[in-house]
């Protein structure tokens, strides 16, 4: 029961605290985490008086650069380039040459052979939101994007972390693997709102009272089987161990009977075989 009480509890409150308002984007940067009596709910892109498109950048693209490599990204979103746009070799599935930028989320730019690269490494169909730290859930959340390719697949991981101080980077770009980034940011917008719940229900006790009566249930099904297909018992004989079952009851009452004069002792009128007796 305690097991169904919580995830009940906790997709209750996801369903009122996920609704989309109508001049939010998309949900697509909303990410919740349930801890003990806590509920962090994160929604990156929710406008607040001092950032109206919550952490998506106001130009239309964060960018950050580090040893001739130039990151170009957008959080929850396609990046928009009303300015400096990218200006590179293999833009075809970013938009082009002529919208270079404009039809995915994140795009990186290497100098190779004296030519500036371009490749398409995030998308925001792709996004994936996991924890920072999961020993402390508001430190703040990853926000990883994909961009599957012919030859490699490429992600970039960027970090939010919590600071109501204000924003703060990109910065630190690194490059690990073939083809994966990773920086990081402080934004308002990473830190989350923390709901306290309330659990109900029985624990692991109740808990363990569900598991006793599966095993119980599954015990009588699979003797009532075995007693009516290899013994060819017919009628209410089928129940295994029936006259225990019938006895149950009274065992019960006696059993209790027995516990509730131990407790209370001898009631008023009761007399010991060897109490005295006035003739």
């Amino acid at each position: 029961m305690a097991v169904l009480n919580d995830f009940l509890t906790f997709f209750l409150l996801l369903s009122i605290l996920n609704r989309v308002e109508s001049n939010r984007i998309s949900n697509v940067c909303d990410f919740s985490f349930l801890q003990q009596n806590k509920l962090y709910n994160y929604s990156l892109d929710s406008p607040t008086s001092n950032y109206p498109h919550g952490v998506l950048s106001e130009d239309g693209f964060y960018k950050v650069a580090a040893n001739k490599t130039v990151l170009w990204f957008q959080l929850c979103d396609g990046m928009i380039f009303n300015h400096n746009p990218p200006r590179c070799v293999g833009c075809l599935d970013c938009g082009g040459p002529a919208r270079c930028g404009m039809e995915c989320s994140a795009l990186v730019s290497e100098n190779l052979g004296g030519y500036d690269v371009c490749t398409t490494i995030g998308r925001a169909s792709s996004i994936q939101i996991s924890l920072i730290d999961k020993a402390k859930p508001h430190t703040g959340v990853v926000v990883k994007m994909s961009s599957g390719g012919l030859r490699v697949n490429c992600s970039l991981s960027v970090s939010v972390y919590c600071d109501a101080n204000g924003v703060k980077g990109p910065n630190a770009l690194k490059h690990i693997g073939d083809c994966e980034y990773t920086t990081e940011l402080r934004h308002p917008n990473g830190c989350a709102k923390i709901i306290s719940v309330h659990r109900s229900g029985w624990s692991w006790l109740g808990t363990l009272f569900i598991i006793i009566l599966c095993l119980l249930g599954a015990y009588l099904v699979a003797g009532t089987a075995y007693r009516f297909f290899a013994l060819g018992i017919r009628g209410i004989e089928l129940i295994p161990n029936l006259e225990f079952w019938l006895s149950l009851p009274h065992r019960t009452q006696v059993f209790f009977g027995s516990l509730i004069r131990r407790f209370r002792g001898p009631t008023e009128g009761h007399r010991s075989s060897y109490s005295p007796v006035n003739f």
